[in-house]
Formats: C-alpha cells, sequence, structure tokens
C-alpha cells in the first residue's frame, strides 16, 4: 500500500501531464440518498489522477433543521432541492446524502482506488448533534429525541458547544466509499463494510489518504455525511454533522490488490475492521494490520502480530452503525 518517495513523485508526475479538476454539486441529479449500488448510474466520470471537489449536504431535513432554531435563510437552498426533488422512490435504506457515483475510468475489478483527502472546508457556519430514542449506545437512559445546533467559528475553526465549551474543529467526511459486489444490491449507507462507506473514522481529515478495494468497473465512488469533529465511538450516533467542501485526488492502483479499507496519515498507518459484533471487527483490524506489516514492511507474521500489540493503538472508531467499527493506528516514526 506504501509506495516509496521515488516511486509516488513518479506517479504525481505521470498523472499531473493529463490530470484534470471537476466539480460536483449535491443536486437532485447528481446524489446517491442513502445507498451504495453497482448497478448505479455515475453522475460524472473521471481518468485516475484527476480532482474532484465536492460540494455535499448535511445529513437532516430542511424542516429538521427550522424545527431546531436554524433560521430558513440560512438552510442550503441545495438541500432544499434536494428534499423538494428526489422521489421518495429514489431514496434509502438508508438515510446519507451522498454526491456520486463518480466513474473513474480504468478502475477493474480487484484494483485498488487511491483517495488524496486534499482539503476540506466547512460549506455553512453551523453543525448539528442529535440522539433519538432506538438508536446510539445509552437507548434506555435517552429514552427520547433531542437535537442541538452548534455554531461553527470558521476563523478560529472552533465549534462554540456551550457556554464556556469550544471544541476544536477537525472536519472529515463520515462517508466515503465504493460500490460494493452487485450480489450485495442497494447497499444501505449506514452500516461500513468491506467497500468503506459509513466509516466515521475522524483521523481522516485533510492531508490523509483512503485505499478502498474496487468491486465494479469504474469503482463507483460517494462521499458524504459531513463532521466538523467527532469523539471515537459517536455513542449518541451523530458527530457535529455538517455540510463539507472536499477536494480529493483518485488514483487507481492495478499492481495493488487489498481486501479491506486502509488509510494513511503523516504520522500513521491504519488498518480497520467492520462487524455487528465488536469482538470480530477488532480481529479483522488486527488482521489487516498485520497483512500490511508482513506485505508491505516485510516482517514476519509472529513479528508482525507482536509489534501491532506493542507499538500498534486499538480504536473503537463507531459503535452505533450496526456494524461496529475499529481501526488500527501504526506510528510511521518507529520504522527506520
Amino acid at each position: 500500500m506504501i509506495r516509496t518517495l521515488m516511486f509516488a513523485t513518479a506517479l504525481a508526475f505521470a498523472t499531473a501531464a493529463h490530470a484534470e479538476t471537476f466539480t460536483l454539486n449535491a443536486a437532485p441529479d447528481t446524489v446517491a440518498w442513502g445507498n451504495y449500488d453497482a448497478s448505479a448510474r455515475p453522475v460524472l466520470h473521471i481518468k485516475s489522477g484527476d480532482t474532484v471537489v465536492f460540494r455535499t449536504l448535511l445529513t437532516n431535513s430542511p424542516k429538521g433543521l427550522a424545527k431546531a432554531g436554524v433560521a430558513d435563510a440560512d438552510i442550503e437552498q441545495a438541500l432544499k432541492d434536494v428534499f423538494d426533488k428526489v422521489p421518495l422512490s429514489a431514496r434509502g435504506p438508508g438515510g446519507h446524502i451522498l454526491n456520486g457515483p463518480v466513474y473513474i475510468d480504468g478502475a477493474e475489478p480487484g484494483d485498488t482506488l487511491e483517495i488524496r483527502i486534499d482539503k476540506i472546508e466547512l460549506a455553512i457556519p453551523y453543525a448539528y448533534n442529535a440522539f433519538r430514542y432506538g438508536a446510539g449506545l445509552m437507548t434506555d437512559e435517552f429514552p427520547y429525541a433531542r437535537m442541538k445546533i452548534i455554531p461553527l467559528d470558521r476563523k478560529k475553526m472552533v465549534a462554540h458547544f456551550a457556554p464556556g465549551i469550544d471544541i476544536p474543529l477537525h472536519p472529515f467526511f463520515g462517508s466515503m466509499g465504493v460500490a460494493p459486489p452487485p450480489a450485495f444490491g442497494k447497499y444501505d449507507s449506514a452500516p461500513p463494510t468491506i467497500i468503506g462507506g459509513n466509516m466515521d473514522n475522524k483521523e481522516l481529515v485533510a492531508g490523509t489518504t483512503l485505499y478502498l478495494p474496487v468491486f465494479n468497473k469504474g469503482a463507483l465512488f460517494e462521499i458524504g455525511d459531513g463532521h466538523a469533529g467527532q469523539g471515537n465511538g459517536e455513542v449518541d450516533i451523530t458527530a457535529m454533522e455538517t455540510s463539507l467542501i472536499g477536494t480529493l485526488t483518485f488514483i487507481v492502483h492495478h499492481d495493488m490488490h487489498i481486501q479491506y479499507p486502509r488509510a494513511e496519515t503523516p504520522k500513521f498507518y491504519i488498518a480497520m475492521g467492520f462487524d455487528d459484533d465488536l469482538s470480530v471487527a477488532t480481529h479483522k483490524a488486527v488482521r489487516e494490520m498485520i497483512d500490511f506489516l508482513v506485505r508491505d514492511k516485510g516482517m514476519t507474521r509472529d513479528d508482525a502480530y507482536m509489534l501491532t500489540s506493542v507499538a500498534g493503538d486499538v480504536d473503537i472508531t463507531e459503535i452505533v452503525d450496526r456494524n461496529k467499527g475499529v481501526h488500527v493506528m501504526m506510528p510511521k516514526g518507529i520504522f527506520k
């Protein structure tokens, strides 16, 4: 997964020769509402090396935001248009409003799609957090619904959660994924799986790179569920939900074959695992890290297992999306 600096530089020069930048705004004819689907019609075609600027929408309704106190003028027109014009038959089974799918020319089943997260910007000056009965971790203690609007200070990059409580902003996309194998059908956008999807991994901020296995021609990438910030676990089922503008560059690798989403930050290698059973999700994430260390770092399997125990951090990504998420973070600084 991790290339040498020389290879990465050569690749950058090669892709820059033809690279283009596209913009994909969320609109009634450019969103996938609540699903990843191998049979979906692409809304944009790009080539490996191209960059796309995505303007995404938060996952809430204009009525819901208005009820929580957001002024009508502060509710995005694009959100109103999507709710007014996307037919009910095209929605679900999940609730996320995702931009896409984007078809990347040359991507074939078995390939790996590299997604460089170049930049993430706040699109609106507020976020919301909400819980509802029957969802989240503490449903027995919070058997009702509540929504809180959280002002975002884009200059200071903090959220004014409450008087005396400011939270540093670390915006990221909760959902980034490719279409699943055709046998999955129209896959619910809520539970993350082998395609990525609703991973809710707060480490995937600007400057990081995500790697996804490809299961269909063109990969069919979708993105959304913007978060201004989140705690590991996302225990009440939402983060600081907001609309984001993301600039992402896509590169197809024919000689890289992975089975599960992985990521890389400037300081860490990240392996992931998802399953309804938290223990199984943890096993998957640890196994993925071991496999990475064996293949990309040339370690024996025994040493890779031991290194993961003494140097890796096993974190709960989220525990509320039916499929729980676990990620293992291995510091790059230990490798000379």
